[in-house]
């Protein structure tokens, strides 16, 4: 009789599991045999999609790379990475429960980020409430970092850095006297934030905001704005749209012949603005998280102009900078991993937590609040040489590769 009970019981476990196996929510195996599985939430439809296949293509030639060279060391174990994608279609809600299906259904315990604040804000929760580390690299919104979330960690430099260093020097370049602003902004998070730093920038120079526009949900039309410039004459005007709303600038500033002496933007190498508009994008001022000529290094890329090259290799394009930072998540992922010695996802939190490293990317060390707090962020112009055109770097002063050009020429004048 106890033997029929035991034999029983042994069954009814084993039934449990195997059913468990194919109910919603079982969490299934973090790693799966010599292969570490991280989850990952992408643009690849949507209003982001440029930047989803950005982020993607950075993440899968790191992947490449550190495969390729080892993989990672845990336990005297090599292992490799394996990313499982969904498409989020730009949408934070959708975002949110792909945050949910990786996992409580694929059984992911180690996550990536998605592309954009927004959806990053969308995801942290769900991460943070089930005790999932995730490294994110194209989230900058900085109430991200308000929130008290012991399982983020981002990359990238937050989103009130991007353009605060462009009223600065249109400060100096005014000869340390205030400047006026005009300002057009998305209303997503991330330009929010770039807003806010504007404003903190104007506040601390004594410079005065003349306009500030919100850009159209579609990013298609700013002539509104564009015409006040004309009428109000700024010292320097600072738009932030993500790629759309880049290309869209440029292509109604060159329409309307709109003269500023300093135009600041984000998200121009990610839209390949200088590819797009040629000569029409130059004297552009961008701002970026890297670029190719910085002089940092890893052992995985080597150098920022290793990264570039084999990044051009692999994929056909020049790499913004949005998939740089994606590349160095992976480098970070690796890094936390052997430091920690082990699987444990408990373990891998705390050793991301006081990761210190150079990437080719730049250096990267977090706060308490899971912020990067070694890399600065960097400008560059847009310059046109015999129909060709490229991004210099004008500030920082320590790392520019070329002079500022200021005021930009006016249209009757190029």
């Amino acid at each position: 009789m106890v033997m029929l009970k035991k034999t029983f019981l042994v069954t009814l476990v084993m039934a449990v599991f195997i059913a468990g196996l194919f109910v919603p929510g079982f969490v299934l195996a973090k790693v799966e045999g010599d292969t570490i599985i991280l989850g990952a939430a992408v643009s690849l439809t949507g209003k982001y999609s440029t930047n989803g296949k950005h982020t993607k293509n950075g993440y899968e030639l790191a992947i490449k790379r550190i495969n390729s060279k080892g993989g990672v060391k845990v336990g005297g174990k090599s292992y490799k990475f394996k990313i499982i994608y969904y498409d989020d279609e730009s949408n934070s809600g959708r975002a949110a429960q792909l945050a949910e299906r990786l996992i409580k259904q694929d059984g992911v315990q180690y996550m990536l980020g998605p592309y954009s604040s927004g959806l990053t804000k969308a995801m942290a929760p769900i991460t943070e409430e089930n005790k999932i580390p995730m490294v994110e690299a194209n989230g900058a919104s900085r109430s991200l970092f308000t929130k008290g979330y012991k399982y983020l960690f981002a990359v990238l430099s937050a989103a009130n850095q991007y353009l605060e260093v462009a009223i600065d020097l249109a400060v100096e370049k005014n000869g340390g006297k205030p400047v006026k602003i005009a300002m057009a902004f998305e209303q997503d998070a991330f330009s929010q934030d770039v807003r806010l730093g504007i404003v903190e920038a104007a506040k601390r120079t004594g410079s005065k905001i003349v306009i500030d526009d919100k850009l159209p949900k579609e990013l298609n039309d700013m002539s509104a704005t564009l015409a006040k410039v004309k009428a109000v004459k700024p010292d320097v005007l600072v738009v932030s749209g993500h790629s759309k709303g880049a290309l869209t600038a440029i292509r109604q500033i060159s329409e309307m012949k709109v003269d500023v002496p300093m135009l600041a933007m984000t998200h121009c190498d990610a839209s390949k603005l200088a590819k797009q508009h040629g000569k029409k994008s130059e004297y552009a001022l961008c701002a970026a998280q890297w670029h190719k000529s910085l002089s940092y290094k890893d052992s995985f890329f080597g150098t920022a102009t290793a990264f570039d090259r084999d990044f051009k290799t692999e994929y056909g394009y020049t790499p913004p900078y949005q998939a740089a930072e994606s590349a160095a998540a992976l480098l970070v992922w690796k890094d936390a991993f052997e430091r920690a010695d082990s699987l444990d996802k408990e373990k891998v939190r705390d050793a991301l937590a006081t990761t210190d490293m150079q990437t080719f990317y730049g250096n990267i060390k977090f706060s308490p609040q899971g912020q990067n707090i070694a890399k600065p962020m960097v400008l560059f112009q847009v310059r046109c040489d015999s129909g060709d055109c490229e991004n210099k770097v004008v500030a920082p002063t320590e790392w520019a590769s070329s002079k500022l050009v200021h005021p930009i020429p006016k249209w009757t004048e190029r």
